[in-house]
């Protein structure tokens, strides 16, 4: 049966004009319709448009830029024509804006209550009690924990997952025809990512909502898209079927965006280490650490984020630290790099004790021990030109001015694969994958020995995600700097670490070389983190939570505690009246390959071997559901 055409883009031209009068274009004659009950993915590396064209969905565009021609017809009504006050009227309640970060959507100083059912209300969709009600609906559809009540909580009390669903619930409240996700799961850890991916789907259907899906992740697109249009240069490639776009590309750019997908993790992926560089003494070693925030009582943290951790980075070495949100990944790199001092324990530089605070580090520790910052737009001064901005390390740490230091400004943009005339431009006039390579450029300015890099692909896609790994590679083999690399991407490290730290509820649960960690998993949250890399298949989303395994995983929240092992709650392989209350031994294996848990190595080999066997045995029987033995 043809379902309603509800939402046709026709010809669509957007343009931006210079400062000489000259017309630039942007949005190239773009053309596709969304149906009722239909999500329509846009996909395309940074700068292709994506964004751009979907807000033409609101009549809106950036500022800067106008609409040339074309049409974008809501139930058949141009919006684009349409008078400022009914323009007004069908934002928020004909067509709903999802935002990439909820946590810059909602305002901290209101309930999550009054936000999700304010646009319903302003536009006389429903009144304030039919909102709530609705509201309270929505929460139960989307799985949030105490659903009755969360309305009263404020944003700050509730978890990056489920803020990005209580985003959903405000755009769907109002019950509009059409849905825009602006990269709705791209910050968000591996196991969120599915909760999230999940919850929106099931309410799409149940809503029979439309959807603009806007994504860089392919593996996404997979799991929630009915039809596809690529994009690049603000021009479409290709577009089909979901099925067909996936399973059969025609066009070489869809086809390299296929190939830039992130791997499932597995054995063999990281890079081989040089022996160049190799010392005796590691660079970096955190020796029995506990750190937390909100001052120190009776020697503990008041909140206590990480609990006793031992990690080493040889010299030349890439260690990976994996976890989901909330798992002390940035705090610990603060502690390293003295931001944050510890509550306990030692951090040892070349095997020489530092101080815990920053402030009391020496000036050439400070300059052998570098952090780069996650986002590159908030990180770099928008003020400043980059010669400037590379030029202060060196001129800080190593005394160099003049010609001196604009030579080196040109050597180290030369590094990070940049020309020497960036030296002159503002950041706002550089992408995002050329802000983070500056980003990069102001640590080894410095001439570090580490460098703490701190989920720097996060906001990248993958083509552009892809480069800066590379580009990390060749500093490593070139400067013979260390990393610390953090991030919720485990294919990412997976590609680029020598060593990885699996960090769960504040504590190492896994640690060990890349290689040993990955294949197999042995620790049941390994495992289940690396179970939750969505693959690049239409239908693994629902044969992923049909396993039980996950569905316990994925649906239980962390909970920091310091008796027993924090994964308990989580864990199929749990053991009540031990799990829960002693703090799980130590298993060490060869290589340094160490597993935190009450199972012996026999039963964890035992539970990978039965998961795999599970795993193949639900390949070849389809959609019937697995019986999972914990």
């Amino acid at each position: 049966m043809e379902r309603e055409k509800l939402f046709e883009v026709k010809d669509l031209r957007i343009s931006a004009t210079n400062d000489d009068g000259v017309e630039i274009p942007i949005v190239k004659g773009v053309s596709f319709d969304i149906h009722k009950g239909e999500v329509v993915a846009l996909i395309g590396e940074s700068g292709s448009g994506k964004t751009t064209i979907s807000l033409a969905s609101l009549a809106y565009t950036k500022p800067g830029l106008h609409f040339a021609g074309g049409e974008a017809l809501l139930n058949g009504e141009d919006v684009l024509t349409m008078a400022p006050l009914r323009q007004r009227e069908i934002r928020g309640a004909n067509v709903a804006y999802l935002a990439q970060s909820a946590a810059a959507t909602f305002n901290p100083a209101i309930t999550i209550g009054e936000q999700v059912t304010e646009s319903a209300v302003l536009h006389g969709v429903l009144t304030q009690e039919e909102a709530t009600k609705r509201a309270v609906k929505l929460y139960h559809a989307l799985e949030l924990p105490d659903a009755d009540r969360i309305g009263f909580r404020y944003p700050h009390q509730v978890s990056g997952g489920q803020l990005q669903r209580l985003m959903a619930a405000m755009a769907l409240c109002g019950n509009p025809d059409l849905m825009v996700l602006d990269e709705p799961t791209t910050a968000l850890d591996v196991t969120t990512q599915i909760e999230v991916l999940k919850a929106f789907k099931k309410v799409i259907h149940e809503e029979n909502s439309a959807a603009i899906y806007v994504t860089h992740d392919l593996a996404v697109v997979a799991q929630v898209a009915d039809h596809i249009v690529v994009l690049y240069g603000g021009e479409v490639m290709e577009q089909g079927s979901a099925d067909q776009i996936i399973n059969n590309p025609t066009h070489a750019y869809t086809k390299r965006l296929m190939e830039a997908v992130r791997p499932k993790p597995e054995a063999g992926m990281g890079t081989e280490v040089s022996g160049d560089h190799d010392r005796s003494i590691d660079n970096l070693q955190v020796e029995d650490m506990t750190a937390g925030y909100g001052g120190i009582v009776d020697g503990d943290p008041r909140v206590t984020v990480l609990r006793d951790i031992n990690v080493s980075v040889e010299n030349g070495h890439v260690v990976g630290v994996i976890g989901e949100s909330g798992c002390g990944k940035s705090t610990l790199a603060r502690v390293m790099a003295g931001m944050l001092p510890p509550a306990r324990g030692k951090i040892k530089l070349d095997g020489n004790l530092l101080e815990g605070a920053l402030k009391d580090r020496k000036l050439d520790e400070l300059q052998k021990v570098q952090f780069v910052f996650q986002m590159a737009d908030t990180a770099l001064n928008p003020k400043q030109v980059i010669g400037d901005i590379i030029g202060r390390p060196l001129e800080f740490y190593h005394g160099l001015k003049g010609k001196e230091k604009h030579a080196k400004v040109a050597e180290i943009l030369d590094l990070v694969e940049l020309p020497a005339e960036f030296a002159s431009r503002y950041p706002m006039e550089l992408s995002g994958g050329q802000k983070q390579r500056i980003n990069m450029a102001r640590s080894l300015a410095a001439n570090p020995e580490v460098m703490l890099c701190d989920e720097v692909t996060s906001a990248l896609d993958s083509i552009v995600g892809a480069n800066v790994i590379k580009l990390l590679t060749s500093l490593r083999d070139k400067t013979g700097v260390s990393f610390v690399f953090i991030s919720h991407d485990l294919s990412t490290v997976a590609s680029f670490a020598d060593e990885i730290v699996v960090l769960y509820a504040g504590r190492i649960v896994e640690q060990g070389p890349t290689d040993e960690v990955l294949e197999p998993p042995f620790h049941p949250y390994t495992r289940l983190l690396i179970s939750s890399v969505p693959e690049m298949r239409i239908g693994w989303l629902e044969e992923t939570m049909k396993k039980r395994e996950m569905a316990v995983g994925i649906a239980r929240g962390v909970e920091i505690t310091a008796i027993g092992c924090p994964f308990y709650n989580r864990c199929p392989l749990g053991i009540e009246g031990t799990c829960d209350k002693k703090v799980p031994p130590r298993i060490f294996l060869s290589n340094g390959h160490e597993i935190d848990c009450h199972l012996t190595l026999a039963q964890l080999k035992e539970a990978e071997a039965e998961a795999q066997r599970i795993l193949h045995g639900y390949e070849k029987l389809g959609n019937e559901d697995p019986v999972i033995v914990a």
